[in-house]
Formats: structure tokens, sequence, C-alpha cells
């Protein structure tokens, strides 16, 4: 679901990482706060390198700690786009992607516009957690 995250309120930032069991640190909060107000899909080193691009100084293992807290409480959710670069979006409403695989863009694309018609039988003693649709694409000539 996506929430909106008030750039100026400390207590919305707390409230939402206390609502998913989440202790707010001040690095939790820098890096959730970022995460929301950029309204982007980031990869762990666009959000080391944004938040590091103020006076404060969070190392690379609190990004990757807090953004891999913070996709298993369910706050973000992990996109793995390209097997190099793996994304992190505030939007956990269901929807998909469009990932442009020479500019590494990666868009929104609304569930209903996409329908998965049938899935093949799951595995014994499994449960379908969500189907994730990522269009690649590539500028024609």
């Amino acid at each position: 679901m996506w929430q909106k995250i008030s750039t100026h309120s400390e207590t919305d930032v707390i409230g939402l990482l206390r609502r998913h069991g989440i202790q707010p640190t001040s690095q939790r909060m820098l890096i959730t706060r970022l995460l929301f107000e950029q309204c982007a899909h980031l990869s762990a080193e666009d959000v080391y390198r944004l938040v590091n691009a103020t006076d404060k100084q969070v190392s690379k293992a609190t990004v990757y700690n807090t953004l891999g807290l913070l996709t298993e409480k369910g706050v973000i959710r992990e996109v793995i786009a390209d097997p190099n670069r793996v994304f992190y979006d505030p939007n956990t409403s269901a929807h998909h992607h469009f990932y442009d695989v020479a500019t590494g863009e990666l868009r929104d694309i609304d569930a209903d516009e996409i329908e998965v018609s049938r899935l093949p039988p799951l595995p014994a003693g499994t449960d379908l957690e969500r189907v994730d649709v990522i269009v690649r694409l590539r500028r024609g000539h």
C-alpha cells in the first residue's frame, strides 16, 4: 500500500516504523524518510549516496541492513529488475514495472493493466505470495 509520509513530520516516520514493528533509530528514520520523499525506485547505492549527500554520515552496512529490515517488515518492497541491481520501492500496493534496460529506469504499471490468466501448479507445501511482472524495454532503432 502506498503510504504518503509528510516531509515535515518526524511523527509520521516514527509511526510507520512502529506499526511495522521496527524500533525507530535516527538512521532508520533518515533512510525511510528519504525513500518516501523521493517516491522513486532507488538502489541501495542510490540510498547510500543520497543519505550521505547531507551532513549525515551513515555507513554502507547500515543502509543495506536497514533496507533489508524495511523489506522484511513490509514497509518497502524489493524489485529485482536486473541481476546486478536491486531496487527498493516504497509502493507496496499490487503493481508491476516497466524496466528500461539501457537507462536502468524502473516505472510502475497499475496492477489492473496486466492480467495473468494462468499459473502452473504450485509446488507442494507452498502458497502464492504475489506475481511480479517486469516488462523489459529497449529503445527501437
